[in-house]
């Protein structure tokens, strides 16, 4: 091969790897016009929820050493999807009850649920603690929030969601929520059975 022929071949190898360089930026903007259209047409918006009410069946401190939670509550949990075109697939929900960022009931299991545009759903999930162990700094502020008359239980979820657009569905996303419960005791009992709050709390989610 002439050196004329060597130079004519590494400057079609140069064009060659120039035009797919440029096709492939070309491609990746392409998809990003694609999601960027779709997310200003479809105008995607974070589920809703809301802690509607909490009914306390058992709430007992224990001390001193161990030092324990007994904790038996129910709540009602609504989720509203706000989006006109866009559907919500819920999967592997779990929720658990925390004070001071501490788990203080066992995580409770929601089953798998699809939520069409602009639908509710309601789950009413039992939450239980039996003899939980508590740091003593949270023992003291408990048996101090529940000496005021109030305790402020975060009822909390995490799991995945997908979305669904026409027959499109999307990968799965990490879904946490956070709802704060206030719990209210008359004087200083330390035993509460059957007493029902509505709270009507909205929840913060961060998807």
């Amino acid at each position: 091969m002439s050196t004329k022929d060597c130079g004519h071949h590494h400057s079609s190898h140069r064009r060659l790897l120039h035009l797919i360089l440029i096709g492939a930026a070309a491609f990746v903007l392409l998809v990003l016009f694609v999601v960027f259209l779709i997310w200003v047409i479809l105008r995607p918006t974070k589920p809703r929820f809301t802690l509607q009410d909490a009914t306390l069946f058992n709430f007992n401190l224990s001390s001193p050493i161990p030092n324990t939670l007994s904790l038996t509550m129910q709540v009602t949990l609504s989720a509203h999807n706000p989006n006109a075109r866009i559907g919500v697939y819920y999967h592997a929900l779990r929720l658990h009850a925390s004070y001071r960022s501490q788990q203080i009931s066992l995580p409770t299991a929601l089953p798998d649920t699809y939520q069409g545009h602009h639908d509710f759903t309601v789950w009413s999930p039992f939450l239980y603690g039996n003899t939980v162990p508590v740091a003593p700094f949270v023992l003291a502020s408990l048996q101090q929030d529940q000496s005021a008359g109030t305790v402020m239980v975060n009822v909390k979820v995490n799991g995945r969601v997908k979305w669904k657009v026409g027959t499109w569905v999307s990968g799965r996303y990490h879904i946490n929520i956070n709802c704060p419960a206030y719990i209210s005791f008359a004087g200083d009992r330390s035993n509460a059975e059957g007493v029902k709050f509505h709270l009507l709390q909205s929840c913060s989610v961060d998807v």
